[in-house]
């Protein structure tokens, strides 16, 4: 069976309707419908499924996973050049690089419960395969690619809005951020005055110390953050006030 979409020529075997089931469960949980369902199937297939299928005519999802790369890669560049106006082409960089990397892409993978969807052949399968981290990362990015084009680059930020940049808002990426950098920068461009980083508290057993620190600006306390080291507190407070001074500068346009 050929199916022609967007240029696209996907050849694709007859799923069992147990499995179509499942996969129309997983576009409800994520409000996704896909149009050409074949393209969602082929980002879940694995080549050792296909090597156990070759009467069927299924297609893996390596070429999705290639162009799934891109389209994230993509993505993410333009929401951090954005997002980040002072950082450095170099901090961009090392930025992306922490988002987009396996490790980022399994936690990714596995919060939507991906694994469970994915088609494998019977000896992948009893290997653990459905929970490999490079298989996870790959099933992530096929998806992207597979979403980027039954539906377009706007829904696929749309998609990552939901569940990626999020983490990035809230810190995950943080240490590679050096917002202290930042935040110097901001107020030298404002002449604000003069930045100042004390350690106002340490908790818990020296096993497991907590520190939180505070940013002053001409000696008004501007920022608080909390962290497992000094470097870290400091960096989550710069975090803290850059957000307030932008609020402050978005509040006086």
């Amino acid at each position: 069976m050929t199916i022609r979409k967007k240029g696209i020529n996907q050849k694709s075997g007859v799923l069992p309707e147990r499995v179509r089931v499942q996969f129309q469960m997983l576009q409800d949980g994520l409000n996704i419908q896909f149009d050409n369902k074949n393209l969602l199937y082929q980002a879940f297939t694995h080549s050792s499924y296909v090597n156990e299928h070759r009467r069927k005519q299924f297609t893996d999802n390596e070429r999705l996973e290639f162009l799934g790369d891109a389209v994230l890669e993509l993505s993410v560049s333009k929401y951090l050049f954005e997002k980040f106006p002072q950082m450095s082409e170099g901090e961009l960089t090392k930025l992306r690089a922490s988002i987009v990397c396996e490790p980022s892409l399994v936690i990714f993978a596995n919060e939507l419960n991906f694994g469970q969807y994915v088609l494998l052949g019977k000896g992948e399968e009893l290997t653990g395969g459905r929970e490999r981290p490079a298989l996870l990362a790959d099933v992530f990015e096929s998806f992207v690619g597979a979403l980027y084009l039954d539906q377009g680059l706007d829904i696929v930020v749309a998609f990552l809005e939901r569940i990626v940049f999020p983490k990035v808002e809230v810190g995950a990426f943080s240490h590679v951020i050096d917002f202290k950098s930042q935040l110097q920068e901001m107020v030298q461009q404002s002449n604000n005055g003069i930045l100042n980083y004390e350690i106002v508290d340490e908790k818990g057993p020296a096993h497991n110390r907590t520190f939180v620190s505070r940013v002053l600006l001409n000696d008004n306390e501007l920022g608080i953050g909390h962290g497992k080291s000094k470097k870290e507190a400091e960096q989550r407070a710069a975090q803290c006030a850059m957000s307030i001074l932008k609020k402050q500068g978005q509040e006086g346009d």
